[in-house]
């Protein structure tokens, strides 16, 4: 019974300290999940936002429900999704009924400000995370660029590409590179 609390409790924790979501939670997580608690390494905390991203849903509540899934299957990623929401929603609800009063508040303005800038060096800090992880050759240096340059030019392109589609082509590549599907290197 101790375990699914403590899982339920580190969600809720990481919950209330993680401004502004999907890849910028990653660093706090590796902390936390790989180097404090040891429930799952950096390269599977990785492989959960690389399917994350895949899935419908918010990123952060993803790798969540991947984490509490490991730790203690279905319980565990019932405790860890509803722990990581429950502070974020109800602050959500608070600022809601309280932002149309404060929002146009000079104070309120600049704080906000502060912390998109903030935001914005946690992503920062979470892409030479993955960077360092992901990119180990010239092929996966292609791989980044080939993608990074769809993804930065698709407002270009006649066509729009989903993220989703990238992300499921560059799993196939992945794939047909190594050519051995993920049963057949346990066999070795």
């Amino acid at each position: 019974m101790k375990e699914y609390f403590d899982l339920f409790l580190c969600f809720l924790k990481l919950g209330a300290t993680n401004f502004g979501g999907g890849y910028a939670m990653l660093p706090i997580l590796v902390k936390e999940i790989d180097e404090k608690r040891h429930w799952a390494t950096t390269q599977e905390l990785m492989d959960y936002f690389a399917i994350g991203q895949c899935t419908p849903g918010t990123i952060a509540i993803n790798v969540a429900s991947f984490i509490g899934y490991k730790r203690k299957k279905i319980p565990g990623a019932i405790l860890a999704s509803v722990g990581f929401v429950t502070v974020p929603v109800i602050l959500i609800i608070i600022i809601a009924s309280l932002l149309s009063n404060f929002a146009q508040y000079k104070l309120v303005q600049d704080a906000l400000s502060g912390i998109r800038i903030c935001v914005c060096l946690l992503i920062v800090n979470s892409v030479m995370t993955l960077w360092k992880k992901s990119i180990v050759d010239k092929i996966t240096l292609f791989v980044y660029i080939f993608i990074f340059s769809i993804s930065a030019f698709s407002g270009f392109l006649p066509v729009h590409i989903s993220p989703v589609i990238l992300v499921i082509a560059a799993g196939i590549f992945g794939i047909t590179r190594t050519n051995k599907l993920p049963e057949e290197k346990d066999k070795k």
